[in-house]
């Protein structure tokens, strides 16, 4: 009797951009709009791991009757970490960090280790990227050495698992979830169904041992971290680091977290001996600020629960050109058009015939819209070449009729202005109380652009 013949592999087409799952090639990509993402990959017809592995084994409860203490948080010895994180590390937590390439994540990680290590704690750091020698070289850089702070050079999964089940570390850091592959799946390491593999099984085990886990993502050219979508919502909490290589400062912003509040940030400086914490953003941020230069205002901005003072900078001049240029840095360019197009209408600025160009002073990208009435005030002071009092702050958002809206935490925005030095706060009439706190704070409260010009000049 013939043996049957061997049944053949199942493929897919996956986008490397999203994840997108197709029966056939596409060109484009129905979810992310990508062109030229689909590669054909052999999906799994099998389970990859023991059945015990991949579940918990698990039985219903009441709600009442979980327990619902968090636990003790270990903390990380860099405070900007620990406020990202929601105040330190929860145990069983995957934590997925995103950057450009050479930005300072690996370096960053690799301080945190040593902090932790240095208490006495046994952490794993994985790599399969670098060579063991070059990781030394960085940690006599940055002053990382200690016996706890294990280095571990590998990129098969079935292997990085067996060691952290042996070493129990306090905390793993997989740099980058990229480069690990398992044997079980016939795909290139990087690929959609290898990091998805690798990262499902990293987390499970981080859950059922109750060890948190930094995975390292690299990102696409639009910024995102590369592979499926789903990596995103697997993860507890996602931190991007932002800045860039003409910049000494860096920031750590958590994207989601579900222990902590979202879109909290961490300022850092980077040095020859790694990353060093600011712990005064606002002072950073206005070290080089220029006195009585026309188009430059304060804006207190919220990052999170931390208020912190920047700087836009705008200037204008006429063009002779049919289309004039509009260039935004730092803010949402479509946003800054709508002002513009308000403050023509309201104010009787006329600025179609001028090339106007914005900027954040620093390089940080802000995105509430309580920065409003800082982009009208800076653009207004470059156009009548008028320079602003350098001791007011301005804030507050505007309407397409120019009316000034209200936005949160005033109080707490007025309290960081007056702590820098700052004598004047022209803030939105709704929303805020008579007393404001900051001693010495001269307060003017507007409700359209019409009253904004009478107390800015």
């Amino acid at each position: 009797m013939k043996n049957p013949p061997p049944k053949k592999s199942k493929t897919q087409f996956f986008c490397q951009s999203c994840g997108h799952q197709s029966p056939k090639w596409l060109g484009r990509c129905p979810s992310c709009g990508e062109w030229n993402q689909f590669v054909e990959e052999e999906v799994r017809l099998s389970p990859s791991a023991s059945a015990a592995e991949l579940k918990f084994d698990g039985a219903p409860l009441a709600i009442d009757d979980i327990s619902a203490t968090e636990g003790e948080r270990e903390l990380t010895g860099i405070a900007e970490m620990d406020r990202v994180l929601g105040g330190g590390i929860v145990g069983g937590s995957a934590i997925l960090v995103g950057g450009e390439p050479g930005i300072g994540k690996s370096t960053l990680l690799l301080q945190m280790l040593h902090n932790m290590a240095a208490t006495g704690l046994k952490v794993l750091y994985v790599t399969g990227e670098e060579s063991a020698k070059q990781i030394r070289l960085r940690g006599k850089r940055i002053g990382a050495s200690s016996k706890n702070l294990l280095i571990l050079v590998e990129v098969d999964l079935e292997n990085i698992l067996r060691h952290i089940r042996e070493i129990m570390p306090a905390a793993v850091v997989i740099d980058s979830v990229q480069t690990m592959y398992s044997d079980l799946l016939s795909s290139a390491p990087g690929s959609v169904g290898q990091v998805r593999e690798a990262s499902g099984r990293l987390i499970l085990q981080s859950k059922k041992m109750c060890i948190p886990v930094f995975l390292v993502g690299h990102v696409t050219k639009d910024g995102s971290i590369a592979g499926p979508k789903v990596l995103e919502h697997m993860v507890d909490t996602v931190l991007y680091f932002e800045g860039d290589s003409g910049h000494a400062y860096r920031i750590i912003r958590s994207i989601k977290n579900r222990f902590g509040p979202a879109n909290e940030i961490g300022v850092f400086e980077m040095r020859d001996d790694g990353l060093r914490e600011v712990s005064n953003p606002s002072a950073f941020f206005l070290a080089e600020r220029p006195e009585g230069a026309a188009g430059s205002v304060i804006v207190p901005s919220i990052e999170g629960t931390r208020p912190i003072l920047i700087e836009i900078q705008s200037l204008v001049s006429p063009t002779n050109l049919g289309m004039p240029r509009r260039t935004a840095i730092g803010v949402d360019p479509n946003r800054v058009s709508l002002l513009i197009a308000v403050m023509d209408k309201i104010c009787g600025l006329h600025l179609g015939n001028h090339d106007i160009f914005l900027n954040v002073a620093g390089g940080i990208r802000v995105g509430e819209p309580a920065i409003d009435l800082g982009i009208v005030s800076s653009l207004a002071s470059a156009f009548l070449d008028r320079p602003i009092d350098s001791g007011t702050v301005v804030f507050g958002e505007i309407g397409l009729t120019g009316e000034v809206r209200g936005i949160s935490q005033i109080e707490a925005r007025v309290k960081e202005a007056a702590r820098m030095g700052f004598t004047r706060s022209i803030i939105p009439k709704t929303q805020s109380r008579d007393k404001m706190p900051g001693e010495g704070m001269k307060i003017y409260r507007i409700s359209s652009l019409r009253e904004l010009m009478a107390h800015l000049f």
